[in-house]
């Protein structure tokens, strides 16, 4: 294909899938688009394990690491042993929460390992330390996923050839990133899972399209939130993008890290059974509604907590109702939830990640032809 992205990221077909699975990159590298591994949670050594099992398992075909260095946030340049306490209020919201679906609040202390990822990994040191691993290998890829990438981050691209990504959510957003020297926007419309700002990806991708193209510049765009086929995929790329950045549609794959009953959950799910909250890690994040995520939206909810500290009280919690939940457990089962965006209501077949890439390039080419058959041979 004749788009910029696959000459740039050396990749056959311009789909990247966003995964926190190492077994969906490869799984996605090798059939022909890309896989860009979430390592935002991890230290530096696990960062390492992983990295090299891709490197072992990837047949060196291309893959990219995706990292959360926002510009600020609650604690910036204060360390994990230094992390402020979480208020009574919110602990005691978690526990009546819980126990109302007949779950112990007991053992809900935030592990080492959290306070480090979600403190540390987003300083400036921490996110170097980071960079330093990824950096150390074949990686053809380097996303930032809040703001403007750091300093270092961009220096290090251009050291090594790797082109660097940020994600967007807004016309000025996309500008300023082109203004720091970003090789790739993703465009990401409020229909994402995760992180996701206000604005539909059917508005957003043209917006910047025409705004970048005005500017003079090639930066290229890939359009990300709630394409989960190749028809949209299509569409995208005729608004302006050069190809899709995915994430939702790789959670009910088999190879995917996410537990058996969030898979199901999804495979019913409608594209209305999803909210946008700030309670998992305080900033707003696309995620499939449940009373967990009910609960947060009532009255007597307090207010999420800034991020990374929101992240202290509810991972703990959520990591104890995913272990119970696949056990069987009722109540946990009722609680699970996970980021999806609203295109979860288009994932009702389970498959492997690979024929998921199959399906998106057989879509992707039916939705082109349809397109030029309305030309008519008369044009």
């Amino acid at each position: 294909m004749q788009s910029p992205i696959c000459a740039m990221l050396n990749i056959e077909f311009p789909l990247l899938a966003f995964s926190h699975c190492r077994d969906v990159v490869v799984a996605v590298s090798r059939a022909g688009g890309m896989g860009v591994f979430g390592a935002a949670s991890l230290p530096p050594h696990r960062l390492e394990e992983e990295l090299a099992w891709i490197d072992a398992h990837i047949d060196g075909k291309p893959y990219g690491v995706d990292l959360i260095v926002p510009n600020s946030f609650a604690g910036k340049g204060v360390t994990s042993k230094e992390t402020p306490p979480i208020p009574a209020e919110h602990k005691a919201f978690i526990s009546r929460l819980l126990a109302k679906h007949d779950i112990d609040a007991n053992d809900l202390s935030p592990p080492d390992e959290l306070h480090s990822s979600l403190g540390d990994n987003m300083s400036d040191d921490g996110a170097a330390r980071l960079l330093d691993v990824a950096f150390r290998h074949p990686i053809r890829l380097i996303a930032n996923a809040l703001g403007v990438p750091p300093p270092l981050m961009l220096e290090l691209g251009k050291r090594h050839g790797i082109p660097v990504a940020a994600l967007v959510g807004t016309r000025d957003h996309a500008l300023a990133q082109v203004r720091a020297g970003v090789d790739i926007l993703v465009v990401a419309g409020s229909e994402a899972g995760g992180h996701c700002g206000e604005v539909a990806t059917m508005v957003l991708v043209p917006e910047v399209a025409a705004a970048v193209e005005k500017m003079g510049t090639n930066t290229a765009i890939l359009a990300a939130g709630g394409i989960v086929t190749g028809r949209q995929m299509a569409a995208a790329m005729a608004m302006g993008a050069h190809g899709a950045w995915t994430g939702s549609v790789w959670l009910t794959t088999a190879e995917a890290e996410t537990s058996q009953v969030v898979k199901e959950k999804m495979l019913r799910a409608s594209s209305r059974d999803t909210v946008r909250s700030k309670s998992r890690t305080g900033k707003p994040s696309r995620q499939l509604r449940s009373p967990w995520t009910d609960a947060w939206e009532a009255g007597d909810a307090p207010t999420p907590l800034p991020m990374p500290l929101q992240s202290l009280i509810s991972e703990p919690a959520l990591r104890k109702i995913d272990k119970l939940s696949a056990g069987g457990h009722e109540g946990a089962k009722l609680l699970s939830t996970y980021w999806v965006g609203q295109g979860v209501g288009l994932m009702n077949d389970a498959m492997g990640a690979g024929r998921v890439v199959q399906t998106f390039k057989e879509d992707w080419i039916a939705a082109c032809e349809r397109l030029n058959g309305f030309l008519g041979e008369q044009m």
